[in-house]
């Protein structure tokens, strides 16, 4: 058999394989869902209690895979290297997916992630312990201007909305603080409660669903205060302008047949629409924020702008 009888047919078999892969899928085998952050924070928590509602929309299994670090690019790397066969899904948070962009050489090519949708977008908040001696963010701004680099702050890498809310609340208090970064958000919380750390970043909904006797919230970087937190001021209502928000969604790579990315898609959006969803999502204080893959990709270009300005605060010395 000659060379190229033989590579002929192995593109036939190959074509043949993949075409009776997008017939079976999504019942063939599971899918695996990448989440980029540590158990127990806003990101692991949003897409297990998604996880079931997509199992039963897709007659398949959504096993769950906690990937921390290096602010999700550890996440990110593994999703484009999976095959692009749509069984393996992950998290997709901003602002850090375009944060990282900006501030160093990747293992992965950002353009090869698509997203499927945008699930929640949740507030930022600074949050001390409950005998903390800062009852608001003027005490916190004071005394880091006494002592500049001794306020700590607990994120969960550079370029997370922490880390950026960190960021512009230096400029618009000529403060100086010091960034700890942390896996997840459990892990912030367990260093804050064991004073390693002066204060940690959250998101309004993972705060809401702490412990009220441990934690104290001094601010949440909204324009208008969230339903989550109606009693909580917002930083620009203290006089700092700091605003600063976490969208999480599921992504999968650009180059999954388009027909499997659509089915995703649609098996997303029955379960946001799913009333025992909602009653669950409301339970966890996940703060529902719909937007399509498409629509919230194209939004993300004057994110990264802005993100971009905000990062050359570092540059700055700020």
């Amino acid at each position: 058999m000659t060379f190229a009888k033989t590579t002929a047919i192995a593109a036939i078999l190959t074509a043949t394989g993949a075409g009776a892969a997008l017939a079976d899928w999504p019942t063939d085998r599971p899918i695996e869902m990448i989440v980029a952050f540590a158990p127990g924070g806003g990101t692991d928590i949003m897409l297990r209690t998604l996880a079931p509602f997509l199992e039963a929309e897709l007659e398949t299994q959504f096993p769950v895979l906690n990937r921390p670090g290096a602010s999700g690019e550890i996440a990110y790397t593994a999703l484009s290297q999976a095959r692009p066969d749509g069984y393996t899904v992950s998290s997709l948070n901003t602002p850090g997916f375009l944060t990282m962009q900006i501030d160093r050489k990747l293992r992965y090519d950002p353009a090869s992630i698509c997203p499927i949708a945008r699930i929640v977008e949740d507030p930022g908040t600074f949050i001390v312990q409950a005998g903390s001696e800062f009852q608001s963010l003027a005490d916190l701004v004071a005394y880091a201007r006494e002592n500049p680099g001794a306020v700590s702050v607990g994120t969960t890498g550079m370029g997370t909305d922490e880390h950026l809310a960190m960021l512009q609340l230096e400029q618009a208090a000529g403060v100086d603080l010091t960034a700890v970064p942390f896996g997840g958000a459990n892990e912030a919380k367990t260093a804050l409660l064991g004073g390693h750390v002066s204060m940690i970043g959250l998101n309004v909904g993972e705060y809401s669903t702490s412990d009220d006797n441990a934690f104290r919230a001094l601010a949440q970087f909204s324009q208008e205060r969230s339903v989550l937190a109606p009693d909580l001021p917002t930083a620009t209502e203290q006089g700092f302008e700091v605003l600063m928000s976490s969208e999480r969604g599921l992504a999968a790579r650009c180059d999954v047949p388009e027909e499997i990315r659509a089915k995703l898609a649609a098996a997303v959006d029955a379960a946001l629409a799913n009333p025992e969803f909602q009653e669950k999502a409301k339970q966890q204080a996940l703060p529902l924020a719909y937007r399509s893959g498409a629509d919230w990709q194209a939004e993300m270009p004057a994110r990264l702008a802005r993100f971009t300005e905000i990062f050359k605060l570092i540059e700055g010395g700020q």
